[in-house]
């Protein structure tokens, strides 16, 4: 069998291709035995282990990549494999979609344990590997991954080299850094359709089926990837694409549980469970007041979609409204963010922010430290006043 799985990763090494490099591919560290990539479906995980295996040094035959839900592995272990693999020279490991194979933290932490093997392997955002079965949190170095920056869609888009800059620089000098980039290119210009399009790398593989491949993308999150880490039957995945459809048409500043449980048919306990379980799968993104901690059985402050994208593509009208919170809050999904008495969001538990658009004014948030409106349709901003678009370059 190892023959077999050796010939179909040589066809996939080869065939792959990669021609844009993505903000995390410096940032990982390949010396370390044991590298997970985590991030949702769609956001280019596959890309870039296979691009990795393509660059490496190493001969086909000592470097090995399979999928975890290839039909090939239900009647051996990934142990047992692994170790075939190593006693035949075997060096570098790649396992892909991870989450699909039963157990597959133990497993890990014995190939880890027994073998010289580096293993670099991905996962659905929806694997918390700090409460895994074996202690896989001291063994594995993991990296999150998120889908594309606006900075990316427009390197993309147009092969025109764009600088990121921390949240630090931008606060500080963001007149300046967007009068930089606004000489290079003009980003409103491509705004409206990273909003709508740009968030997931495929899109440029074909624009026009990319509606299609979304909808495919987060179905299978869904029908496949939740249900084979949480404990929900079959028959209520309908339940968590209503959830889904229900909070693309509301508003976040409205978000009723009660109404919510009742369209869906489900108790509040339930529906608690179901915004964990979408907000881990990255379909959503549900946000809390510091106050509340990380209890998942109280009513969250504010729930969006992952991005904008998913509005755009569930959403019969999206309101400008929730498209602007809802990419500010993709923008910040790294950092701490957080629902403050005044404002909409504050962020690291220091920066407090309205979102709005050009005309919106600082009647809220006036006389607080460290606040600031983001202001969408604006190319240039000027004092507390920061572009929207431009926080679309942290990454």
């Amino acid at each position: 069998m190892l023959e077999n799985l050796l010939e179909n990763s040589a066809l996939y090494i080869n065939l792959s291709k990669a021609p844009y490099k993505r903000y995390f591919y410096d940032d990982i560290d390949h010396q370390d035995k044991l590298i997970g990539i985590v991030g949702a479906r769609g956001v280019g995980k596959t890309t870039y282990i296979l691009n990795y295996l393509k660059n490496s040094k190493l001969s086909l035959s000592k470097k090995l990549y399979i999928s975890a839900d290839n039909i090939e592995l239900s009647n051996i272990s990934l142990v047992e494999l692994a170790k075939e693999f190593s006693a035949k020279g075997g060096e570098l490991f790649a396992i892909d979609e991870i989450h699909k194979y039963k157990n597959f933290e133990v497993e890990l932490k014995q190939i880890y344990d027994m073998l010289p093997l580096k293993v670099i392997f991905s996962g659905s955002s929806a694997i918390q590997l700090e409460y895994a079965k074996a202690d896989l949190s001291r063994r594995a170095v993991i990296y999150r991954v998120n889908g594309l920056s606006f900075r990316e869609f427009l390197e993309f888009k147009t092969d025109i080299k764009l600088e990121s800059f921390s949240l630090k620089e931008i606060l500080k000098d963001h007149t300046d850094i967007a009068q930089s980039i606004v000489s290079k290119i003009k980003p409103l210009e491509f705004w409206q359709e990273y909003l709508r399009f740009g968030y997931y790398p495929f899109y440029f593989e074909n624009p026009k089926r990319y509606k299609i491949k979304l909808n495919e993308t987060i179905n299978t999150a869904i029908e496949v990837d939740i249900p084979s880490i949480f404990k929900i039957k079959y028959e209520y995945i309908i339940n968590l694409k209503k959830l889904v459809r229900l909070i693309c048409a509301s508003e976040p500043y409205t978000l009723n549980i009660k109404e919510l449980s009742k369209k869906i048919g489900i108790d509040r306990d339930t529906l608690y469970l179901y915004f964990e379980y979408l907000h881990r799968g990255k379909i959503l993104n549900v946000i809390r007041s510091k106050t509340k901690g990380d209890n998942i059985f109280l009513k969250p402050d504010k729930v969006y979609l992952n991005n904008p994208n998913l509005n755009y593509s569930y959403c019969d009208e999206a309101s400008k409204g929730m498209i602007r919170e809802t990419v500010f809050a993709t923008f910040f999904s790294d950092y701490s963010l957080s629902i403050p008495k005044k404002g909409d969001f504050l962020v690291e538990q220091r920066y407090l922010f309205e979102v709005g658009g050009k005309n919106k004014s600082f009647n809220q948030i006036k006389d607080i430290k460290n606040s600031y409106i983001a202001s969408d349709d604006i190319e240039i901003g000027f004092g507390a006043r920061v572009p929207l678009w431009l926080f679309g370059f942290l990454y």
